[in-house]
């Protein structure tokens, strides 16, 4: 994942989508937090667009956590999603990339620690992957124990607190090839995870297809469906 994220196209388009949540509802005044920020990534794209924006990170393994300082140059402590070492009200905005999908994560838990330590006014934003019937051995691979809908993204946050609900399903376009590759081709239980390195000019198609989605959806035009779905809140 350290390497990855770095380059893989699907990173850099998930980042990208998560800032633009952040532009457009940037929340209360006060830090970001990224609740479970692996080895940095979106950290450091943070600090390099939005470098104004204070940021800290949680990472429940301690070897991503220092990984996540040495390459975002954020401070990121090491801890539990269910139980955020945070005080309440810290933040203005967090993010979770997915994260409260795995199944070391309590959604129900996950969800009210992030409402707790959020400003009133505070934005929230997550992204998770769509559709049970998607499931393949790549969320054997990185722990997915759920995937959701947009309808059942908006009742997550419902269900914390949350208000100003608004959901988006993003790699619609690129769906198709998705459930080809997981449902067919690698259909096997022993099939290796998505995360992985593409030759360059695969890598610079698919996201230049992510390119052209985002600027579809930036023009008002929501995507029926997608691979995953991006959805945002804020705490009362």
């Amino acid at each position: 994942m350290d390497a990855a994220e770095d380059g893989m196209w699907w990173f850099r388009a998930a980042h990208a989508r998560v800032l633009d949540a952040l532009r457009t509802r940037p929340g209360a005044a006060g830090p970001v937090l990224d609740a479970g920020c692996g080895t940095g990534g979106f950290l450091l794209r943070l600090a390099q667009q939005l470098p104004e924006r204070p940021a800290f990170g949680l990472e429940y393994m301690a070897d991503a956590a220092r990984r996540a300082v040495q390459k975002s140059g954020r401070p990121v402590t090491a801890g539990d999603a269910n139980a955020l070492p945070f005080p309440d009200a810290s933040f203005g905005a967090a993010v979770s990339i997915d994260v409260i999908c795995h199944a070391g994560v309590d959604p129900a838990r996950g969800m009210a620690e992030l409402h707790r330590v959020l400003r009133p006014g505070g934005t929230v934003v997550l992204n998770l992957p769509a559709y049970e019937w998607l499931r393949s051995a790549h969320d054997a691979r990185v722990h997915t124990a759920r995937r959701y809908t947009a309808g059942s993204a908006r009742a997550l946050l419902e269900q914390a607190g949350f208000t100003g609900i608004s959901t988006r399903y993003w790699n619609g376009l690129l769906l198709p090839l998705m459930a080809l590759q997981r449902k067919v081709l690698q259909a096997r239980e022993d099939a290796p995870s998505d995360v992985t390195h593409f030759p360059p000019w695969i890598d610079k198609t698919l996201h230049a297809v992510s390119e052209i989605e985002r600027r579809i959806g930036g023009a008002g035009i929501p995507m029926p469906g997608g691979g995953s779905v991006l959805v945002i809140g804020t705490r009362p």
